[in-house]
């Protein structure tokens, strides 16, 4: 129940701290795990005192338990070691510490971390953590490459030496955690999280040599693969040797099997680079002489034809293509003429011949009345009428007798 309190009423520490203790006190009894960073066993005393670490977070707890309960597990478990405790919650009011009492204690053997490493993969293979299509390739010749590994460890020096052997320009950032132990987790996330927050990093590389699978275990926590999972720098996973697959592995964008294997994959060789240079620089030389042979056939052939040996040629023959078609043209024009003028001379022969006027020439004429009609019979006339006759010369006036 929550207790009622103000500034004018407070709670004396005493009391906070027996409230605190009689809260812990209903909490029973609890399995916890943990890697053991300190074991205190004092001569004479039947206490044995630990502490209990979190691997993945900067937390401790202290942990008693009677010498009976250890002595069974004395010899196969040490400092580093990861071990299941089935202990009770207990609050120690005067100094407001909370600690654990130990009634049963049992280390994690290989098989069950492998069998918990497993289960673990396939949860965050799940999720997606471990796509193939989320890679992001690494740059081809990055500025500045990151690195997480031990201080002075080989596997720095295998990184860096190689590396700059193989291009003496790299610039490295290097972040020296521990790589095994139980800060081990919480370093290496911490530089990973630094390196990638730099923008001049193109690619963070986490190295560690070769060991045993607990000492390996870190590089398989689940908030480092969320992590690398999250950076936006691609990271390349250089853990142990050949054989060893820790998860990080799996999460990273880049697996190498060793921190060698890393510096060859990441740093491009510059001779290899000057010889693939030279290579090109040869087949494109190649390229360009056949290219240009190729047109100066092209052009030589174009040369030696008649036409490019004596151009006025061309317009010579199309000269007299232009003077055989105005001659034909001329003829054709006076084949029409000609073929007009028969025609219109037959036709004016016609009309001569159908002429009123070439009959008249034949001594006939044409009487026409006062009114201009044209006499066609005597009916049409009386004695006394004047009448006007046409013949081919002129015409004349008559006068009708009878």
């Amino acid at each position: 129940m929550a207790l009622n309190t103000s500034a004018d009423a407070p709670l004396p520490v005493g009391q906070v701290s027996r409230l605190i203790g009689g809260w812990i006190d209903r909490l029973g009894a609890v399995w916890v795990e943990g890697q053991i960073t300190q074991i205190s066993r004092r001569p004479g005393a039947g206490v044995v005192f630990l502490t209990l670490r979190d691997p993945s977070h900067d937390i401790s707890v202290g942990v008693t338990c009677f010498r009976q309960v250890f002595d069974p597990i004395a010899d196969v478990v040490a400092e580093g070691a990861r071990v299941v405790v089935r202990a009770k919650p207990e609050w120690y009011a005067p100094r407001g510490q909370l600690s654990l009492r130990a009634t049963e204690i049992k280390p994690v053997g290989i098989g069950e971390l492998l069998a918990r490493l497993e289960q673990l993969k396939k949860s965050l293979a799940g999720e997606g953590l471990f796509a193939l299509d989320r890679k992001r390739p690494v740059p081809f010749l990055p500025q500045c490459v990151g690195l997480v590994t031990g201080r002075a460890s080989a596997a720095e020096r295998d990184v860096l030496e190689n590396a700059r052997r193989r291009w003496p320009a790299v610039r490295f950032e290097v972040r020296n955690v521990a790589v095994q132990g139980v800060s081990a987790v919480a370093q290496v996330v911490q530089a990973v999280k630094e390196l990638d927050e730099l923008p001049e990093v193109d690619v963070i590389i986490v190295a560690r040599g070769g060991g045993s699978v607990e000492d390996l275990l870190p590089f398989s926590d689940e908030q480092l693969v969320r992590t690398v999972f999250g950076c936006r720098t691609p990271v390349v996973s250089a853990i142990g040797h050949e054989p060893d697959s820790p998860l990080l592995d799996l999460v990273a964008d880049l697996r190498a099997s060793t921190p060698t294997d890393a510096a060859k994959k990441v740093v491009p060789d510059v001779g290899e680079e000057l010889d693939r240079v030279q290579l090109l620089r040869d087949r494109a030389l190649r390229t360009v002489r056949g290219l240009l042979d190729r047109e100066e056939r092209g052009l030589a052939h174009a040369l030696a034809r008649p036409v490019m040996e004596r151009p006025q040629r061309m317009v010579e023959d199309r000269e007299a293509e232009v003077d055989a078609l105005v001659a034909r043209s001329r003829r054709t024009l006076g084949h029409l003429l000609d073929r007009a003028d028969s025609e219109l001379s037959h036709t004016r022969a016609r009309v001569v011949a159908l002429s009123p006027a070439a009959t008249l020439e034949r001594g006939y004429a044409v009487l026409q009345r006062a009114d201009g009609g044209v006499v066609r019979s005597p009916g049409e006339v009386s004695a006394g009428d004047a009448l006007r006759a046409r013949v081919a010369e002129g015409e004349f006036r008559v006068r009708v007798a009878e």
